[in-house]
Order: structure tokens, then sequence, then C-alpha cells
């Protein structure tokens, strides 16, 4: 099993910041309509969309929020173009950034994003130039206070988990993108409850990065993450004992 990521616990803890801010009901609308678009507006048969309800519904997003946004996605209600689009490039340090966006308007949103970087330090690359060194997997979190390693592997390794991560204030489960569903499923009929749960792009190796320039990218990772035409930021740097702890 992995190793502690203090990453991933900054990551999450980010999160649910972002969750009070009130960001998350853009992005969670968005999600719903490229879902919906992509994939067409039967749950059963989709499951992006599955997630995007049950990922729109944590954050109490109201029912009919949630039905016009998937209308919308099938076409049914009249509604702006919304495209999903990923941007690749390279943060201070040379940490690798992998942008996952949805804009009506890529001229604009390249250009943002673009500046972004720029202002960093880093720079916006090719498409490709850092993308294969993420990998996609489904990730559920667990609170380490609730459930220890082996609650968690006795329901996980037989549902078919492939790691767990000790992140330092939860539990990090992961697994294969076709696997996710049915993992999530074993963990609710056993009565454990799970906090976060998402598809994410998951860093095959991390990059220790000094206090200094680890804070310039944790402060780029925060501006993309808070533009409005980004849905999800993925990195591959770690965070130092002295920055974590002031964190």
């Amino acid at each position: 099993m992995a190793g502690h990521s203090k990453w991933a616990n900054i990551k999450h803890r980010k999160g649910r910041q972002d969750a009070k801010r009130g960001q998350m009901f853009t992005k969670a609308t968005k999600e719903l309509m490229l879902a919906a678009k992509l994939g067409g507006g039967d749950v059963e048969m989709n499951s992006r969309l599955r997630m995007a309800i049950e990922a729109a519904k944590s954050i109490n997003m109201p029912k009919d929020k949630i039905d016009t946004a998937i209308k919308k996605g099938t076409g049914e209600i009249s509604a702006g173009s919304i495209e999903e689009v990923v941007y690749e490039g390279y943060g201070p340090g040379g940490v690798a950034v992998l942008v996952e966006a949805a804009t009506d308007n890529k001229n604009r949103t390249v250009a943002e994003i673009r500046k972004l970087f720029g202002k960093s330090g880093g720079n916006l690359g090719e498409a490709g130039c850092v993308g294969w060194m993420f990998q996609d997997m489904g990730v559920l979190s667990f609170a380490k206070e609730k459930y220890d390693e082996d609650q968690l592997l006795e329901v996980g390794l037989e549902a078919g988990v492939d790691d767990l991560v000790d992140d330092g204030q939860a539990w990090e489960v992961r697994t294969a993108p076709e696997d996710f569903m049915a993992v999530k499923k074993a963990f609710e009929q056993a009565g454990i409850e799970i906090e976060n749960s998402e598809l994410a792009k998951i860093p095959q190796n991390y990059v220790d990065l000094d206090t200094e320039t680890a804070r310039k990218a944790l402060k780029l990772y925060e501006q993309l993450d808070d533009h409005d035409d980004v849905q999800k930021v993925h990195s591959n740097f770690e965070i130092p004992d002295e920055l974590y702890e002031q964190l």
C-alpha cells in the first residue's frame, strides 16, 4: 500500500473550502451538462451522469437545478454549448499541472489559463506534455477517526480496491475507473461512510519542492482551481513539512 501523501490531504481540505465559497454549484452544473451531453440523460446507462448527480446532491444542490442542468445537456432546454477541454503545462519548479475545464469559449479560457501559468513562472504546454504522468483512478476518502486500515481492506480488496493511501487525516482508497462504482457500492452496503468520492488523475510520481517553490506551486493550483471554467486541477508536487504545518 502507498505511503503518506500530504498533497492529498491539502487537496481535500482545499475542496472543503471551495464548497464554503459557493463555487461548487457552477462546477456541478457544468459537469451535469457535460455528462448528459456526452452520455445521455439516462442515469442507468450513464455512470458519469450518475456520479455527477451524486456530487451535486452532496453539496445540497436543489433537485430542480439538477434536472434543469441535465435537460440543458441533452438539448431538451436550449442553452449555450459547453465543451470539455484539458490544458497541460508546467508550474513552479517544473511540476506537472493538468487542468480539466468546461467552457463556452475556448479562446477566452485558454488565454486566461495561459496567463495564470505565466504569472506563476510556469508555462502552458502542448497537449500530452504532462498527461502521461497521471493515471486515471477512482478515489474514495474515509475518516481515520472512524475506520482503521483493516476495516477498509476487508471490504475493499474483495470489491476491487487497488491501493490504500494514508494521507494523514484520512484514508484514500484507489480503484481502476471501471471498478469505481462497484467499490463505492460495496462500501455503502457495508455501512461505511464515504467522505468524498471522485474519478481523479493520480500522479505516478511526486516531486519534492523546497518550501518557497511549493508555496508558489500551491498558489498556482488555487488560482487555477478558482477559475470559473476550471472543473479540476491535478499536480504532482509534494508539500514540504514546513509548509504543511503552516497550512
